[in-house]
């Protein structure tokens, strides 16, 4: 079984286990390792570093990590398992979202999520098509195939890698704190998106720009690939309206 910190880790993965600062140190490790769960950054399976090894690494307690981590069991995140193989393991189906969202999901709450994605998404993309080196690149694209090879699979496959490509997007441009600022837009979008229908078309469609997208960034044409990224939002916006009219009005 592989183990969250035996591996390389990506700078989306290290900011994960940066140290937690006080005075909210329980719900901040809940926040951070719940969301890395759903975004899949955490994959289906894997096993957490030792309880020791991981308070140290968030420079909490471990009756502090202890806490947050019956939390995550309890919420269906995590599962914890006895014996000589034993630890705690990322579910292997955790939930996609949360169950009872933190905010309604009224007009005003969507369009402000989907003018901050679009913000995010174009300035990272300016800047991955002047700093993308060849294995930014390469990971983008190996990740377009994942999605490609999802046709007819569950919704929560694909987005596992629609996520990791957009946080790809912001790690080729090799600023931490875009990094950051993807990965909390994508659990945005994720709260959104997982509740409307997700037609093999709409998810098809989506990924053709994705490798239109790394074919641009390939170019450095910053122009167009900005131009494409901005319709690709814009795509995600006419489809949350048409599939979820009462939550938002496309503007």
């Amino acid at each position: 079984m592989t183990e969250a910190g035996a591996a390389e880790r990506s700078p989306a993965l290290e900011a994960v286990f940066e140290r937690v600062h006080p005075p909210t140190t329980f719900e901040e490790t809940v926040e951070r390792l719940g969301t890395a769960i759903r975004l899949g950054l955490l994959a289906p399976g894997i096993r957490l570093p030792p309880e020791r090894d991981l308070a140290d690494e968030l420079g909490i307690s471990r009756s502090t990590l202890r806490q947050a981590l019956t939390t995550l069991v309890q919420s269906g995140h995590l599962v914890s398992r006895r014996g000589r193989s034993g630890g705690t393991f990322v579910s292997d189906e955790p939930p996609l979202t949360q169950d009872e969202p933190s905010e309604p999901l009224g007009s005003e709450h969507a369009r402000a999520v989907l003018d901050y994605r679009v913000t995010v998404e174009t300035g990272a993309t300016v800047l991955a098509a002047e700093r993308a080196t060849d294995d930014d690149l390469a990971l983008l694209e190996a990740l377009t195939g994942e999605m490609g090879a999802t046709e007819g699979a569950r919704f929560k496959v694909y987005r596992r890698a629609d996520v990791r490509f957009h946080i790809g997007v912001a790690e080729a441009c090799h600023s931490p704190r875009l990094v950051a600022a993807m990965t909390e837009v994508q659990g945005q979008m994720t709260d959104l998106i997982s509740r409307i229908a997700h037609p093999d078309e709409v998810l098809s469609r989506s990924n053709e720009q994705h490798v239109d997208l790394v074919a641009l960034l390939h170019g450095r044409d910053v122009a167009a690939a900005v131009q494409l990224m901005r319709e690709h939002c814009a795509a995600t916006e006419h489809i949350l309206a048409g599939l979820m009219p009462e939550a938002m009005e496309y503007q």
